[in-house]
């Protein structure tokens, strides 16, 4: 890097302040980087985001009040040129592919922060996509997969809570026999074996939260 480029302004979203203190000490020693602003949520993130204008916007997924994809669409809908690097716990291939779907540039598991952030950050600032090998393989896996509809999604989710056909039937309502008929597409779409090996494969891969 030459003398006279300006540093890398980074702005870190995440919920946990240990992370983010973690992140800036980081940073802080390297010559080519500075931190200029830190957000806790979604809502806070596009607010720094207007007031900064970030080089580089390091963003978690889950957070309360805004998640990270809601605030990556409503950054890059604002500023398309924003460059975006995802820090996350999930190795999900849909959540990845969501976050990049809604233009982010980067995907960082938070395990890898230590080896892999520094070079991200400058491999996003310089126009390049980064995203782990292992994601890339679990994404490129799952491209031929019939993803889940939305009401499958929602059946699914009720049974991750516990609910049994009936009372997901009649909250949803809809009959006993139309969510058998929802559990089996999401079996055979998942490869599950039953019930719990589908909420299990759907929390691993980010297709629901809890």
């Amino acid at each position: 890097m030459s003398d006279t480029a300006p540093p890398i302004r980074i702005l870190t979203v995440d919920d946990h302040p240990m992370l983010r203190e973690g992140v800036a000490s980081v940073i802080e020693a390297q010559p080519d980087m500075v931190l200029i602003g830190e957000a806790a949520n979604g809502r806070e993130a596009i607010e720094s985001f207007r007031q900064h204008r970030p080089d580089v916007t390091l963003m978690d997924l889950q957070m309360p009040d805004m998640n990270g994809i809601d605030a990556i669409n409503a950054i890059r809908g604002e500023f398309p040129d924003a460059r975006i690097v995802v820090l996350t716990t999930y190795k999900g291939d849909v959540q990845a592919l969501r976050a990049l779907k809604a233009g982010a540039m980067g995907y960082l598991l938070k395990s890898m922060l230590r080896k892999e952030l520094l070079e991200t950050i400058r491999a996003v600032h310089a126009g390049r996509r980064r995203v782990p090998p292992e994601i890339a393989t679990e994404i490129a896996e799952h491209a031929a997969d019939d993803a889940l509809t939305e009401r499958e999604i929602v059946v699914l989710k009720r049974v991750a809570v516990g609910s049994a056909n009936k009372q997901i039937a009649a909250t949803l309502g809809i009959s006993e026999e139309t969510v058998k008929a929802h559990m089996k597409s999401i079996m055979a779409k998942l490869s599950a074996n039953d019930r719990t090996h589908a909420v299990t494969i759907a929390l691993n891969r980010g297709i629901i939260e809890m």
